[in-house]
């Protein structure tokens, strides 16, 4: 078991992805890691929804449909927003073309959910949620539905953590490295599991190692951060997951 994380800031994330992408492995292989990782962290069942944003944060939504509907899980899409990055768009196209349900958001859309999962917005969000971002998050949280997040809670600050409104997660699968916000003390009431899915991205630089809480010492310093009760330290591990050719999923 790995027992010592990395921990890092979102522009050091932003860093590493370019950097991975640039020489390492391609954006397109990364979304669906990331979506494989998701699909492996949770116990899926029911009726699923999958409500996107725009940009890659959206794309692992897309990416995570296409591998529910091969393995014959029924799933639909609620959009929050029609942009879609170069990869984003080449999973949305895959899901609809294997008959994936895509809806625009209006009011009500969670009501029969029985898992929501939170593909909104990404790490790089600050501020407060505008409409009808905040209507869509205020109804994930009042749904009955098992809620997991993709990265991050939507409406939550990844390097502190701050929210004035956010998603409420059962489960929150990060992708690559745990973001310093979300083992912040802010963080800890929006989300009850996190977890890392470890999509083989080369970290431009250390910043922080989270260790287990029992190990933690004050001499360690400031770049030493104990292990929140709900954060597991044993990634999901699909750093070496390659896209599959011919629709398979594995």
């Amino acid at each position: 078991m790995k027992e010592y994380l990395d921990c890092i800031s979102v522009e050091n994330m932003r860093e590493s992805d370019r950097l991975t992408i640039e020489n390492y492995v391609s954006g397109r292989t990364l979304m669906y890691r990331a979506a494989l990782g998701v699909y492996k962290a949770a116990d899926w069942h029911g009726n699923i929804v999958i409500a996107v944003g725009g940009g890659n944060n959206g794309g692992d939504g897309y990416a995570l449909a296409r591998i529910l509907k091969r393995r014959n899980y029924g799933c639909r899409i609620v959009k929050l927003s029609d942009k879609l990055t170069e990869d984003s768009g080449y999973y949305a196209k895959e899901a609809q073309s294997l008959g994936v349900p895509f809806e625009s958001y209006q009011p009500g859309a969670f009501e029969s959910a029985e898992i929501v999962v939170d593909c909104l917005l990404g790490t790089g969000f600050q501020g407060s949620l505008r409409e009808p971002w905040l209507s869509a998050v205020n109804e994930i949280n009042a749904s009955k539905a098992q809620v997991i997040s993709v990265d991050i809670n939507s409406g939550m600050n990844g390097d502190t953590g701050e929210a004035q409104t956010a998603v409420c997660s059962d489960l929150t699968v990060t992708i690559g490295y745990v973001k310093r916000g979300l083992v912040s003390e802010n963080a800890a009431r929006y989300m009850k599991k996190l977890i890392v899915a470890d999509i083989g991205i080369v970290l431009a630089k250390q910043e922080y190692t989270i260790c287990p809480a029992s190990e933690y010492n004050q001499s360690h310093g400031g770049t030493v951060i104990p292990a929140p009760s709900y954060l597991l330290l044993e990634p999901v591990d699909v750093h070496e997951a390659e896209l599959p050719e011919g629709g398979s999923v594995i």
